[in-house]
Order: C-alpha cells, then structure tokens, then sequence
C-alpha cells in the first residue's frame, strides 16, 4: 500500500488491451506473467469494460494484491470502476488495514454500498479500524494477529498458531493474553520451537512487552518499532487489551509518507493527499496558495524596513548595493540549517533537550561560516570602488546576519516540535522570508551606527 507502481512497458500494454478486445484466452496467461506492480500500472489504465473482462481471467486474489500496490486515493479510483460485489471480493481479499485505507478515500455512499455487500466479520473489522483516525496507530494496525492464553503448553500453542496462520499477518511474534484480552507477554516462533512441548507459556514467556496506545501518533509508533528492530509491535487500548498490531511493512509506509510530507513542507506548500500525477489541479493549487499568501504577507515586512531607513539609503547610495547579496546569504545559511535540523528530528537524532547542543553548534559553524563570507564581501566592495568603510559595514552586517540566521533556523523547528507543532512548518522558504526582512533590519542598523547617519 502506499507505494507507486512501476511504468507498465507499452508494447505490454498494447498486446494485453489487444487480447482483451479480441476475447483472447492468452490474456489470462499474459497477465498471470506479470508482478503486482505490474498489475496494478495495468488495471488503472483499463476501462471498466476491460476489467471486468480481465477479472475473472487473473483472480479475485492477484486482483487484491494489485490493488493494495497502489495509493489508497488511486486504489479507490479503480475500486468504484468494477460492481459493488466484485469490489467486495477485492477488500474482502486485501489485509483489513489496507482495505480500511481504501474505504476511508471513497465516497460515504460508495464506502456503505460496498461494506454491505462483504462478508459481516471483514466488513466489521473495516468498521471497526475506521474508528481510529489514519494518522494514529489504531488506524495503521491490522487486527489479524495470533494470541495464546498463557496456561496452554508450547505444544499446544504450535496447534493453535497452525490454526490460525493462514489468517495471521505475521506469526514471528505470539502474544500472550490474559481471560479479558489484556496484553501480558510475547513469545516468538523461536521461542516455541526451541522450548519443551510440554512446558506452559507463562513459563517461558517474555513478561516486558514493548506496546503503543491506539492512539499514539503513527510516526511515533513507526520510530519505537524500528528503533528496537521490531517486526512487529502490538496496539492496546485504554483498558490494556490488546486490539491490533503495527507490523514492518506498515512502517516503510509510514516513513515515506511523513519524509514526503516533510519535503513538500520544507519546500513551502502543503501536502499532497494523494500522487502528484493524480492530484486534481484544484488541490494542488489550495496547497500551494495558501503558504505564498502568507509568505507573501511576510515579504512586505522587508519592504517596511526599507522605507523606514530610506533617509538612510538616500545618504549613501551604496549600501543598497549590497543588500541583495547579504539577504540572500542569509536566507541560504537559514535554509540550510533548517533543512538539516528537521530531517536530523525526523530520524530521532535531535530532540527539544539538545536545543542548547543544536544552538551552540550552529553557531559555532556559523561564525566560521560569516568570517570567510564577510572577507568576501569586503574584497566584492573593495572591486566596486566604494569607501573602504562601507565595505568594513558591509562584512560586519554578513557576520551578524549569518549568525542570527542560523540561531533562528537552528531554535525555531525544536521550539514548535515542543509546542506540538510540525517543525517541517519551518520551510525554507519561510525561513528566508524572516530572516530578509530581520537581516534588512539588522544591516541598515549597523551602518546607521558605523557611519554615524
């Protein structure tokens, strides 16, 4: 789920839409040859005509795996395209937690007219995870999990797991449940298979359970799980009992979409719902819009600092030679700070108890970073023949922007993480606008004090 599909070859594309149109029995054989990525390039091309001339010819099950190769929004799109009953067969054949992300993209009354048409016990569980907000753990979970009950003996647990592995999405890790569901140990297939048949699982069961609140934010749960290499980590809960769990393929998902989320933030627009190449146009320019407005209402503060010094500016002409170039190193030292301390948050290397460690750091390099920029902007002034002053002005105002640029970019991300605010707000682009508007104001200070104005 969640990821794209590879491009289909076209002579591919051709020969299958070909035998397709012509009935040909060869359909099924070139279609079966094909991976599910593969299949899934190639059902969102066909029409609804072909595809129900392809179904029967592939499979309910190749259908599923197909369709839970691509985007939700993209696998809704194609899941309204086939009837209500053979759309039911698909969910039906997907994991729950796949199929819950299809339904939650369609329509109310399409989501109802196919929930009706599955089976009662998938059709509930669908339900039952639609409960949980997308973004959260209950609503990444899978609830096909196997449980024991800690007084059966290891031999008796292998029966059970044998029972119910077909329907599990993983049976490496077994959890180990008390009368009333509550999660009270875990005990891998490993651990099954090397103890006695006949020794009881509370005997030889891990009691420390690693376990997240269904409501815990999906990018935390993602980060605990491969923090300590789960391949699994179990959902419970308010009450303890265990609901569902996160497995690793979950949190690939996870991983990439918040990544995807973060660049398009860094890069100053909203997210995407959806594939770019699928997004209507209309949401693409809603996500945009918004952030150049504010960003543009932002902007206007640069041009209040130059009217306010505009008596200065019109003394000694030259300085606004110059703004350009110490704006624009400042707004290139804020981006790039920025950038780096939100993705080094993203991975969980930097968190708010390091802010002192992250600011000390950036300024340090910082420092650095002004003294070689300041020396050559001093040597720039010296090559256009202005006072020698001005060019002192000039190097010293590089300095102090470049500084202040990176105490903002390096404090302001881990202050709104604090605040429970998305640090991947913090876009470049935003970053650039402060600091235009503070390092105008900061430069033109400068050379009203130096040059006595």
């Amino acid at each position: 789920m969640r990821l794209q599909t590879t491009h289909l070859a076209e002579h591919q594309l051709r020969e299958l839409r070909r035998l397709l149109a012509n009935h040909n029995g060869s359909a099924g054989m070139a279609a079966a040859s094909l991976t599910p990525h593969e299949l899934a390039d190639l059902l969102v091309t066909l029409q609804p005509a072909e595809l129900v001339q392809l179904e029967p010819v592939i499979g309910v099950e190749r259908l599923a795996d197909a369709v839970a190769e691509l985007d939700p929004a993209e696998a809704a799109r194609l899941i309204v395209r086939f009837s209500r009953a053979h759309a039911a067969d698909i969910l039906e054949e997907m994991e729950p937690d796949d199929a819950t992300d299809v339904v939650e993209e369609l329509g109310d009354e399409d989501a109802q007219r196919i929930l009706a048409e599955m089976e009662d016990d998938e059709a509930r569980e669908i339900r039952e995870l639609m409960v949980y907000p997308p973004e959260t753990a209950g609503g990444r979970m899978t609830p096909d999990f196997v449980s024991i009950s800690p007084d059966v003996t290891v031999a008796g647990a292998m029966r059970l797991i044998r029972a119910q592995a077909a329907d599990a999405e993983t049976i490496y890790y077994i959890y180990v449940t008390d009368r009333i569901g509550r999660l009270i140990g875990v005990v891998s297939l490993r651990d099954l298979v090397a103890a006695d048949p006949l020794r009881r699982i509370g005997d030889i069961m891990r009691h420390q359970v690693l376990r997240v609140p269904a409501a815990t934010d999906q990018e935390e749960a993602a980060r605990l799980l491969l923090d300590h290499d789960f391949l699994a980590l179990p959902v419970v809960d308010a009450e303890g009992r265990l609901i569902g769990m996160i497995t690793a393929d979950d949190v690939a998902d996870v991983i990439e979409e918040e990544a995807t989320e973060d660049i398009e933030r860094l890069g100053g627009s909203q997210p995407l719902d959806e594939p770019y190449l699928t997004a209507p146009l209309s949401q693409i320019f809603r996500k945009r819009v918004v952030w150049l407005m504010v960003l543009f209402l932002a902007g206007t503060y640069t041009s209040a600092v130059l009217q306010l010094f505009s008596d200065t500016l019109s003394q000694v002409v030259a300085l606004s030679f110059f703004i350009p170039l110490l704006i624009g190193t400042g707004g290139n030292v804020g981006s790039q700070i920025v950038t780096t301390v939100v993705r080094a948050m993203a991975v969980g290397d930097v968190a708010f108890r390091d802010l002192w460690r992250v600011l000390t750091r950036e300024i340090i390099v910082s420092l650095c970073v002004g003294i070689v920029m300041a020396t050559a902007i001093f040597i720039r002034s010296e090559t256009m023949a202005v006072d020698a002053t001005i060019g002192i002005v000039v190097a010293l105002a590089a300095i102090v922007i470049v500084v202040w640029a990176a105490a903002v970019a390096a404090v302001l991300p881990l202050i709104l993480r604090r605040l429970r605010v998305d640090p991947a707000v913090v876009s470049a682009p935003l970053i650039t606008t402060l600091v235009d508007g503070t390092g105008l104001l900061l430069y033109l200070s400068l050379a009203r004090v130096v040059l006595d104005l």
